[in-house]
């Protein structure tokens, strides 16, 4: 069994008592798991497996695929803030799909998970606005090593992985410079 903390990053219904969980952490990156009969109502995950929870978790690790199971689940931060607008959750969405798009699976990530640390925790207390989006950008941008000055991180983070996240445009549209 493995510990670590991590932040829940996507929720997946697997069966009718089961999902599937993805998580970011600094130690084991992206991360897939399996919480058995989370969908139960008297589930031990009750109330514990939602969207941009900080979490310290256990997992014991799957030998023949990249599937693991969610052994235990303790909620560090529930960062209930990113709820309080659809544009604060359309940036944290955003935001976890860059890292989903550049990071590869079950890699170390220190780096980028602690700035999707730091952008929750920022979104928890505040509405983002065009400078902390594309502050972020920069900074991943940075982390990554394929800053460019003749390049906004943008351009630098599509021209090195294909594509940008969709919700960019809406998400850039709807925030205050």
């Amino acid at each position: 069994m493995e510990k670590t903390t991590a932040s829940l990053i996507r929720r997946i219904p697997l069966t009718e008592t089961s999902l599937i969980i993805h998580w970011c952490s600094d130690s084991q990156g992206l991360i897939k798991t399996v919480a058995k009969g989370a969908r139960r109502p008297k589930s031990r995950f009750s109330g514990k497996l939602d969207l941009f929870f900080q979490c310290e978790v256990e997992i014991v690790r799957s030998r023949k695929s990249d599937l693991h199971i969610l052994k235990e689940v303790e909620v560090l931060k529930t960062r209930v803030g990113i709820r309080n607008s659809y544009v604060q959750t359309l940036a944290a969405a955003y935001f976890v799909k860059l890292i989903v798009s550049v990071a590869e699976s079950a890699t170390p990530i220190p780096d980028l998970s602690h700035l999707l640390e730091r952008a929750f925790d920022y979104l928890d207390q505040k509405q983002p606005n065009k400078h902390a989006i594309l502050h972020y950008e920069k900074e991943l941008a940075r982390c990554l090593g394929i800053g460019h000055p003749d390049r906004t991180p943008a351009v630098s983070i599509y021209n090195t992985f294909g594509n940008l996240p969709k919700q960019r445009e809406e998400l850039l549209a709807m925030v205050p410079d």
